[in-house]
């Protein structure tokens, strides 16, 4: 195991050679509930050996003799908190739910650094007033776990008595970032994330982490936050759309969400640059305050949205989504070979200079509509994706029909055949949405029918594949539009939406397929079989 690895997880050490007191709760610290901080006793007997392979049990005094009794000063919680603690990748984001035991969390990460002369850290909040709170909390913590440590409030820095150093400022605009322009630090921290509208401030402090010392202190960005707020929807493009909780992945671009790889030219060209995690947490796994009640409560008080957002941890919730029904949990299924007796179609919305998305359906024989494969492409011409379908197609069999944005049949004049004709002349074939006078409620309506979960059959009648992410981030995430709630915002991200309501209101049914007018005992005989559907 590398140095920096076994620094990161062996956070503990003990009192210096002579002190024998016992450290007790402070009248502030129990005011303040400590939330997930245990405060133990001197114990006589000197502890066992740490193990490099096991996650530490508690945060001490770095760098000190081992052969001394413990003083405990911090104390993980087992599970999503020591995993945090103790996790290796570049970016990892810590939260969910509200009382996790995050602020405490972060403030003790960056302690597996302290002890070393050439560790250099940050930890930000977004505004002064909530950097006061971050500061009086790590005054409570740092003193107990480094002894000798020393706060310079003029610097706002704490010094380690090795030299390791920890700035703790503020980022309320993106031009605060100039602040730091030529400094480097080994660890930055982002306290609540979500407070930031826009991942500026997280992509350029990226730049600022570097360290002729990095083999042997890492490299590491770290953040905790809560669902909601203005930067939720680039918080859950870059943590949480791309894998699942708990497992790390390589760093996505979270505009293509295309793994971030070495340039062309490069030694390393086409490698992957460095992982990520998001670490979920939530009261339950924070016994110092669920098991009192009290907070879990407020929590169950407050409005829905908040409610699911706070006390359940839920992403794919946020105040003001047009669909609020969408879960995680009933909506997402695994992939599954679609049987070729059930009927398959297509839809899409299409757009040259953002984005096109394109959808795949199947209807199970009890109705169920099953989105099974998605395309999400930008700048590719319609005679391109005409093939790109295709190909996508080969092993699906019979595909029913493909439903297309009625806008690509408009007459091109002189310039030759329109959008949708190019399509249709390479074989994929396309028949218009339906644009009528309130077809846009209407497929709005009737998504949230599909989506809710029937009383009878406890199921609902739609369901995504786990491989259409773009999809399963976007449904969820799209607003509804402020001046007409009975729509979505036009100005988002809603491409992938639009190709689900012309799919949806072609009122796909499995039963009609199984009609075949050739085996009528009155042989009649239809001249167009796909005319109406």
């Amino acid at each position: 195991m590398s140095k920096d690895v076994k620094r990161h997880l062996q956070l503990n050490a003990s009192l210096p050679n002579g002190s024998k007191k016992r450290l007790r709760k402070s009248k502030s610290l129990k005011q303040e509930g400590l939330e997930h901080t245990q405060i133990l006793k001197e114990e006589n007997q000197p502890p066992p050996p740490p193990k490099v392979e096991s996650v530490p049990a508690q945060v001490r005094a770095p760098e000190y003799d081992v052969e001394e009794a413990q003083n405990v000063v911090f104390k993980p919680n087992p599970g999503p908190q020591t995993s945090f603690l103790s996790s290796s990748e570049r970016e990892v984001l810590y939260g969910g739910a509200a009382g996790g035991g995050k602020s405490y969390a972060m403030l003790a990460d960056p302690l597996h650094g302290l002890g070393d002369p050439n560790f250099s850290g940050l930890l930000v909040r977004h505004t002064t007033e909530e950097l006061r709170e971050l500061i009086q909390k790590s005054q409570e913590l740092y003193p107990r776990a480094v002894p000798g440590i020393k706060w310079s409030e003029r610097k706002s820095q704490w010094t380690s008595p090795q030299g390791g150093r920890l700035w703790m400022s503020y980022l309320d605009k993106d031009t605060d970032v100039t602040r730091y322009q030529g400094q480097a630090f080994n660890w930055i921290g982002f306290d609540e994330l979500t407070q930031w509208t826009s991942p500026y401030a997280w992509d350029y402090m990226r730049s600022r982490l570097r360290s002729a010392h990095a083999s042997d202190l890492g490299l590491y960005m770290r953040a905790t936050t809560n669902p909601g707020g203005n930067g939720h929807a680039w918080v859950k493009k870059m943590f949480i759309d791309p894998s699942t909780a708990n497992i790390p992945f390589w760093a996505t671009n979270i505009e293509t969400s295309e793994t971030i790889t070495f340039p062309k030219g490069h030694s390393k060209e086409g490698k992957p640059l460095f992982k990520r995690r998001f670490i979920p947490a939530s009261l339950f796994d924070n016994p110092y305050l669920s098991d009192a009640g009290d907070y879990e409560a407020m929590l169950l008080s407050l409005p829905e949205h908040q409610r699911k957002q706070l006390l359940e941890g839920n992403w794919d919730i946020n105040e003001g989504a047009a669909f609020p029904e969408f879960d995680r949990k009933i909506h997402i299924v695994e992939q599954f070979e679609i049987p070729d007796s059930w009927a398959k179609f297509r839809a899409c919305d299409y757009g040259y200079g953002s984005y096109t998305g394109v959808l795949w359906f199947a209807v199970a024989p009890d109705e169920q509509v099953i989105v099974y494969r998605e395309m999400y492409v930008s700048k590719v011409t319609a005679s391109d994706l005409a093939d790109l379908i295709l190909d996508a197609e080969a092993r699906d069999g019979t595909m029913r029909y493909g439903v297309l944005d009625s806008s690509l049949w408009h007459n091109r004049g002189d310039t030759g055949p329109s959008l949708a004709e190019q399509m249709n002349m390479k074989g994929c074939r396309w028949r218009p949405s339906d644009r009528s006078r309130g077809s846009r409620v209407a497929g709005k309506n009737e998504i949230h029918r599909r989506l809710k979960v029937d009383d009878f059959t406890e199921k609902p009648q739609l369901v995504f594949m786990d491989n259409c992410t773009n999809t399963i981030a976007q449904i969820p995430s799209i607003p509804l539009d402020k001046k007409n709630p009975e729509d979505v915002d036009t100005h988002a991200e809603d491409h992938l939406y639009d190709a689900l309501r012309y799919g949806i209101m072609t009122r796909p049914r499995s039963s009609i397929w199984d009609y075949n007018p050739a085996k009528q005992r009155t042989g009649f005989q239809a001249s167009d079989p796909s005319f109406g559907y």
